[in-house]
Formats: C-alpha cells, sequence, structure tokens
C-alpha cells in the first residue's frame, strides 16, 4: 500500500508539472473544430495496466483530450488483449487497423529494421541517465525514421528498465550456470543472441502467456526489468533473480503513420508534446520501481536476490556485437562506440 501512495504521488507530481507547463504542445490550444479530427486512440501494450508504460499513456490520453476538447481521447488495451509485442508491431505495420499506438521495446522492432536493436546490445549502459541519452540521441532518432516506410512513426522513448534473469529452482551467479537452460524471450534478435552466447536456450512466447508458462514449468527461467516482474507477479511462479542487467529495455512511443496523418497540424504538436512529457513521467517512475521493488521483491514476493559475477557476463556476450555487424553496419556501430567513449 505504501508503495502504491509513493507511485500516486510521483504521478500527481509530474501530471501537475506538465499541465502548469503546458506541456509545450499545440502553442494555446487546439485548432477549430471544424479542421480536426475526432479520433480514439486504441493503444496496446503487453503488460498489465500497473506497469509504468500503462500509467504513462493514461497521463497521455488525459493531456491530449484536455488539451484538444474531448476531440481525443485513449483506449487503453492492457495486458495483450490486442495481441503481444510481436503482434502489435506487425499490426501497425499492415496498417490493420486494430491498434494506433503501441509501447514497446525498441528492439523488438528488429524483424522490420534490423538497426533498431542497436540499443539492446548486451551491457551498453551502465545506468539509466546515459541509457535515456542515447535513446534520446541522433543516432537513434535517425534509426527510428526507417520505421516510417513501415507505417510506424516514434513520438517518444519510454524507458522498461535494465533486464534481469529469474528462475524457478537454480541460483545464477555466472554464465555456467545458465548452461543448456530453457528460458523464455520475447521475439527479439537480440536477446536471443544475448541469450545464446551465455550458454542457454532461449524460446520465444508473448508476455500474455508467460505467467501460466512458469507456472507449468514449460521453462526453467525468463529475463524483465525488477518492475516486471513485479508488476506482473512473476515472484508468484520464480523464486530467484539474478540481477545481471544484461541489456537495457528503451521502449519506443510508436504511433501509426495513417493514424497520424489523420490529424490536424496543431493536434500532431499536441500529441508529440503529450508522448514526450508522458515519457518522463514514465522514466521517472520506472527508476523509482526499480529501486523500491527490489526490496518488496524479497519481503513480500519471498525471492532469492544474487548479485552474479557480472565481468564474466560481460566476457561471455562480447560476441553479440560482432555477430550482429552485419545488420547493423560499420558506420552504426563506430558511430556508437564514438557516442559511448564521449559519454
Amino acid at each position: 500500500m505504501k508503495i502504491r501512495f509513493l507511485i500516486l504521488g510521483l504521478i500527481l507530481a509530474m501530471t501537475m508539472q506538465v499541465f502548469a507547463g503546458g506541456g509545450q504542445a499545440g502553442g494555446g490550444g487546439a485548432a477549430t473544430a471544424a479542421q480536426d479530427a475526432r479520433l480514439t486512440f486504441r493503444i496496446g501494450i503487453s503488460t498489465n495496466d500497473q506497469d509504468p508504460r500503462a500509467i504513462a499513456a493514461m497521463e497521455f490520453g488525459r493531456e491530449i483530450e484536455a488539451r484538444t476538447g474531448g476531440n481525443l481521447t485513449v483506449q487503453l488495451f492492457h495486458s495483450g488483449q490486442l495481441g503481444g509485442d510481436g503482434a502489435l508491431i506487425e499490426a501497425l505495420a499492415l496498417d490493420s487497423g486494430t491498434v494506433d499506438i503501441i509501447i514497446t521495446d525498441a528492439s523488438n522492432f528488429a524483424p522490420y529494421v534490423p538497426k533498431m536493436g542497436i540499443s539492446a546490445l548486451p551491457f551498453l549502459f551502465g545506468n539509466f541517465d546515459t541509457a535515456w541519452k542515447f535513446m534520446d540521441s541522433e543516432i537513434h532518432a535517425e534509426v527510428e525514421r526507417e520505421l516510417l516506410s513501415h507505417n510506424m512513426r516514434v513520438l517518444a522513448r519510454y524507458c522498461n528498465g535494465f533486464r534481469c534473469v529469474t528462475t524457478g529452482g537454480s541460483v545464477i551467479r555466472t554464465p555456467a550456470d545458465m548452461r543448456g537452460m530453457l528460458i523464455r524471450t520475447p521475439e527479439n534478435p537480440v536477446i536471443m543472441a544475448t541469450m545464446r552466447a551465455l550458454g542457454a536456450n532461449p524460446q520465444p512466447l508473448a508476455f500474455s502467456e508467460l505467467y501460466m508458462a512458469l507456472r507449468q514449468g514449460t521453462f526453467d527461467a525468463q529475463e524483465n526489468p525488477v518492475p516486471v516482474i513485479y508488476n506482473n507477479k512473476l515472484f508468484e511462479v520464480q523464486k530467484n533473480l539474478s540481477l545481471t542487467n544484461h541489456i537495457y529495455s528503451g521502449m519506443c512511443f510508436t504511433v501509426s503513420e495513417s493514424t497520424w496523418k489523420k490529424l490536424s497540424a496543431s493536434q500532431q504538436q499536441i500529441v508529440a508534446a503529450a508522448a514526450l512529457a508522458s515519457s518522463r513521467t514514465n522514466r521517472a517512475m520506472n527508476r523509482k520501481m526499480t529501486e523500491d521493488f527490489l526490496s518488496l521483491l524479497q519481503t513480500e514476493g519471498g525471492m532469492t536476490i544474487t548479485q552474479p559475477d557480472l565481468p564474466q557476463f560481460i566476457e561471455a556476450t562480447k560476441s553479440v556485437k560482432d555477430g550482429l555487424s552485419g545488420s547493423y553496419g560499420a558506420d552504426l556501430l563506430r558511430r556508437l562506440d564514438a557516442w559511448l567513449a564521449a559519454n
């Protein structure tokens, strides 16, 4: 209960700040009703409504509704109601009309634009601030623009946190402990390559099916950030958490380009500014949940938390970057290395 009040307080403070500053959106309000579309954005996410992306998405909805006089609203479909992450991306790419906005890991777009996996290479970032700075960099923006040809426009970058490994039985301290382990991952080439480098056997599964699969013992392990593990009660079906922090999971708040083109210019400004404002709420919330939920996973969830030997994990995953060099290109990797050296 205490943590819920802390979260609600954070949301209220961030929302008041956005409205006090006008969210830098729309330059004084919506255009006339005759020029503006009336539209309800269908937002799809794979996690439940307690996830930071869900809470921030609803803040986005409240702001655009207020600033457009109710012409623009949102309807949130959480917990994979419109499909898992892969299906949501495919729905936008095919312009199916079933979803207008999705919030998912940037590297999940790699089947359409392989370079979108660049932020998810293992052990790139040591903290949230550096990861967020890269997600907001021109390097990442250039890669994101390649999604436009697939009917997808990125408006903001959310945060999902640093991914860690949970297991139902064995404790993971070194890569040797993961050898042969059947681990659930998203259908994500970077994450799967990282798990293979660590000796595990990654198998993709939609997140909405994960809890039951773990409960039934279909997988030995899974990997997700701390807030996802806590908010989705994965501690009920996996009792060991290894703080590998092997991949930073930056997310893209992505709108269908065909939906975007239905909006007037002033509505586009409002929507873009509201998405950016909600990303700040999402990031602050994710950082706080990561800090606070670690202790709750022990006290409430009964999890055993292990600090692994990270140098061994870093060494074992160095090959992942080289293995993906053909997809990313030498120029992008050189720019990434230069950025990391400077930051």
